[in-house]
């Protein structure tokens, strides 16, 4: 399948959509417990083979927003996790989860409304989402966070992301970073964090994206 391609798997109660634009070979998937997804398999993905719910289950494990699903009973959806929260991985991309709104996003890529990969080592020829290019130019960054913010008053509601011109991500909202152990590190409403990967106090940015010559397109 090209990476640059999307494909719809039918089912007969629930279709899985694969979007090779975002995909980052996570492969939770490839590893998840019984016939939906096999690798070498084709198709490689059978939603009839498992429940409805099992379909689900796995698709939204999916944190690159690379896989959704549509239904044929309209009321059962995708919704947002009821916290909207970025993880600071080890080595590698933000993994965002929420009721995200990313400025510049095609509209038709489903998957990041509720889930995405975003880089964070200013490498990616696929801005601002991850495309593994951390893994090639070794990109380190063990994924800590220094750094309380202000505090939350509640949680969830719309996440806007705003890739800036040649520098941060800008994000507004409730939000809670968690560093790459799984910790509750800060919690805001609004935040610039890197993107550059030059940042001396990642995640979050102080201006290295100048120096660094950093371009986003």
């Amino acid at each position: 399948m090209s990476e640059n391609e999307r494909y719809i798997f039918p089912g007969t109660k629930i279709n899985v959509e694969w979007d090779g634009r975002l995909c980052i070979h996570i492969a939770e998937c490839g590893h998840a417990k019984g016939d939906l997804f096999i690798a070498g398999r084709q198709p490689w993905c059978q939603p009839d083979l498992v429940t409805l719910e099992d379909v689900i289950d796995v698709v939204e494990r999916c944190p690159s927003g690379a896989l959704t699903y549509e239904t044929s009973v309209k009321t059962v959806k995708e919704s947002p996790d009821q916290e909207n929260s970025v993880s600071v991985s080890y080595n590698g991309p933000y993994f965002v989860r929420g009721e995200l709104d990313i400025e510049g996003s095609a509209d038709d890529m489903e998957g990041v409304a509720f889930r995405v990969a975003l880089c964070r080592c200013g490498h990616s020829k696929n801005k601002p989402f991850c495309d593994n290019s951390h893994e090639a130019i070794g990109f380190r960054d063990y994924g800590a966070v220094g750094e309380k913010g202000e505090g939350l008053t509640k949680k969830g509601g719309k996440l806007k992301i705003t890739p800036l011109e040649d520098g941060p991500l800008l994000l507004s909202g409730n939000l809670t970073i968690k560093n790459s152990s799984g910790r509750v590190a800060w919690q805001g409403t609004e935040v610039a964090l890197c993107r550059c990967g030059a940042s001396e106090n990642k995640p979050f940015c102080d201006g290295s994206h100048v120096a660094a010559g950093f371009k986003s397109k």
